[in-house]
């Protein structure tokens, strides 16, 4: 869909400020979690108008897939979605919840069910998974500090899966591999600020 057309899930920024602001990774799921995705909270915007209006965050579904030794590592090719974000290598799979996934998975409002089919159905067309989409919300991500984190929220969720039952499917990702935790940190220079943030969380997620 063109970013023109689309409408994206969001919520305001005040809404993060009496939850509490943060800057980086934040564990805490539960204090923030259940109210942002109370269907009162949330609502599409235009895509193009949330890109520019910092008192709205958009909500992003960033699912890191682990075997617990490896981590499921691409890079974002230069048909990606957001082109701030090209040539950059990530551990995270995800995307906007738009407008479409209202119709697709809900009918009163989008609340934390929405969101969980939201999040698979993203995963699920870029990667082929085998087995039950059983990722879990592990952590939340916010980035004041970048022009694309400033209108960005990520909820970070672990997948444990092998190499074997996750596959490539769409072409914006390339150079899709599992890499054992320790040479992603030589990498981490190289990452998208999100990837960055879930590696130097990831050890602590996976005990």
């Amino acid at each position: 869909m063109p970013v023109a057309d689309e409408k994206v899930l969001v919520f305001p920024r005040s809404l993060f400020e009496q939850l509490g602001v943060f800057q980086g990774f934040n564990a805490r799921v539960d204090c923030f979690l259940p109210t942002i995705l109370d269907p009162k909270n949330n609502r599409f915007m235009p895509r193009a108008q949330a890109e520019n209006d910092p008192n709205f965050k958009q909500i992003i579904p960033y699912v890191v897939i682990t075997d617990g030794k490896s981590v499921l590592h691409y890079v974002r090719g230069k048909k990606g979605g957001e082109q701030r974000l090209v040539a950059k290598g990530s551990i995270g799979i995800g995307g906007h919840i738009n407008d479409e996934d209202e119709t697709l998975f809900n009918t009163k409002g989008f609340g934390i069910q929405a969101f969980q089919d939201a999040v698979r159905r993203e995963v699920c067309e870029e990667l082929a998974i085998q087995g039950p989409f059983d990722a879990k919300p592990v952590g939340l991500i916010n980035d004041d500090s970048t022009e694309v984190g400033r209108v960005h929220f990520g909820i970070v969720h672990m997948l444990f899966r092998t190499p074997e039952q996750a596959r490539k499917k769409e072409q914006v990702i390339t150079q899709v591999e599992f890499v054992p935790i320790e040479q992603l940190k030589a990498r981490r220079d190289q990452m998208e600020t999100w990837s960055q943030l879930c590696l130097d969380n990831l050890e602590a997620l996976l005990k």
